[in-house]
C-alpha cells in the first residue's frame, strides 16, 4: 500500500501569515511583512509554499445577502450506492458550496444560494425539481439561513489569536457599507468574479485580460465591490494547519425570545466555525471545527451545555469534505 505523504511542517509565522490574509486577501506583501515584522521576501516565500502545498490559498467570494440571494442549508438522503456520486456533481455545481458526506456516508449536506442578484444558474431547480426527481435519493430537506451569526469574511481563522490586537487593527480594511438595494453585477463583473474566486490574489494583468477592462478600470470596480460588501476574501486552508480534523454540523433549538442572544453567544466559541439561524424544527445552525470526536463531545457538554437556553441537540459530523467555500469545484487545498 502506498503510504500518503506527510503534511507540510508549519510554524506560527505561517500562520500568522494566514490570519493576516484573512483580513485582507489582497493586501500588499510589503504591507503583511511590515505589520509581521519580517522582510518583503520572507512573506513571499513563505505564501508560494503554503501555496504549492495546498496548505492555504485565498478566494475572493460574494456575499448572498448584497446580492439579493437566498441560502438553503440542504440534507439529502441517500442510498449508500448514491451518495458520493450526488456529491460529487453537485460540488461540480456553481450555487453550491460546502458539500460533504455526513451520517455513515448516507447523506449529503449542501450549502446552496438561489436568488435574482447574480445569474446562477438553477438555483431553485435544484432544490424544488431536481434533487427530489434524482434516482436513489430518499429524502430531501431544505432550511432557509435568516440570520448569520458568524461565517463568510469573518473565517475561523480570526479567532486563532495569531495576530494581536494592534496587528489587527493595523491589518483590517475598512468595513464594507452595504447598499439598501441588491447590488446588480455586470457580465465584466461576473469575469472578474469568477477568477478571483479560483484565486482572490490574482495579478491586476490576468485580471484586465478576463474583463477586457483597464488596470485603474479593475482596480476601481475591485474597490467598489469591496465597499459594498459584494466581494470578500476568504482564506481556505488544510486541516494540518491548524490541527483541526473534525468538522461537525450542530443543529440546536432554543426558545424564539432567546434566539438572538443565543446565537451571538455561539458565534463568539472558538470552535464555531459558521452560526446562523435557521428554519426548521431547530432554528440554529452551526459548524463546528474541532480536533477530533472527543473534543466534539467536550465541546457539545461543556460550552454548549452550559448555555441556559438550548432546549435539543443533534450532532452529525461529516465523513468527507468534497467542496469548501466558493462557487467553483474543488481546488487543491484539502486535508
Amino acid at each position: 500500500m502506498r503510504r500518503s505523504a506527510a503534511p507540510p511542517r508549519l510554524d506560527d509565522l505561517d500562520r500568522r501569515l494566514g490570519h493576516a490574509l484573512q483580513l485582507d486577501g489582497r493586501a500588499a506583501f510589503s504591507r503583511i511583512a511590515e505589520v509581521l515584522g519580517v522582510s518583503d521576501q520572507t512573506v513571499a516565500r513563505r505564501w508560494a509554499k503554503l501555496r504549492a502545498t495546498g496548505s492555504m490559498r485565498v478566494l475572493g467570494l460574494t456575499e448572498p445577502d448584497v446580492l439579493g440571494e437566498t441560502v438553503w442549508l440542504v440534507r439529502v438522503s441517500t442510498t449508500p450506492d448514491a451518495a458520493v456520486p450526488l456529491a460529487e456533481a453537485l460540488a461540480r455545481r456553481t450555487d453550491t458550496s460546502w458539500v460533504g458526506l455526513m451520517a455513515g456516508g448516507t447523506e449529503v449536506s449542501v450549502v446552496a444560494r438561489s436568488g435574482s442578484g447574480r445569474s446562477r444558474d438553477g438555483g431553485e431547480a435544484l432544490l424544488l425539481r431536481e434533487l427530489p426527481r434524482t434516482p436513489r435519493v430518499l429524502a430531501v430537506t431544505a432550511y432557509c439561513r435568516l440570520h448569520q451569526f458568524f461565517g463568510g469574511a469573518e473565517g475561523l481563522i480570526l479567532k486563532s489569536g495569531m495576530l494581536s490586537p494592534e496587528q489587527v487593527a493595523a491589518l483590517s480594511p475598512p468595513a464594507p457599507r452595504p447598499p439598501a438595494e441588491p447590488v446588480r453585477l455586470t457580465a465584466e463583473d461576473e469575469r472578474l468574479l469568477a477568477v478571483l474566486a479560483q484565486d482572490g490574489r490574482t495579478p491586476v494583468p490576468e485580471l484586465v485580460a478576463a474583463t477586457g477592462w483597464s488596470a485603474s478600470t479593475v482596480r476601481r470596480r475591485m474597490a467598489e465591490l469591496r465597499a459594498s460588501g459584494v466581494l470578500y476574501f476568504d482564506v481556505e486552508y488544510a486541516t494540518h494547519v491548524f490541527d483541526n480534523g473534525l468538522r461537525a454540523a450542530v443543529l440546536l433549538s432554543v426558545p424564539p425570545a432567546k434566539l438572538h442572544a443565543t446565537g451571538q453567544a455561539l458565534a463568539a466559541h472558538p470552535q464555531v466555525a459558521f452560526a446562523c439561524a435557521t428554519t426548521g424544527p431547530a432554528n440554529l445552525f452551526l459548524t463546528v471545527v474541532v480536533k477530533d470526536s472527543e473534543a466534539l463531545y467536550a465541546y457539545l457538554t461543556g460550552p454548549v451545555a452550559e448555555l441556559p437556553d438550548v432546549q435539543h441537540v443533534e450532532s452529525y459530523p461529516l465523513v468527507r469534505t468534497l467542496k469548501g467555500p466558493g462557487p467553483l469545484p474543488p481546488g487543491p487545498v484539502r486535508g
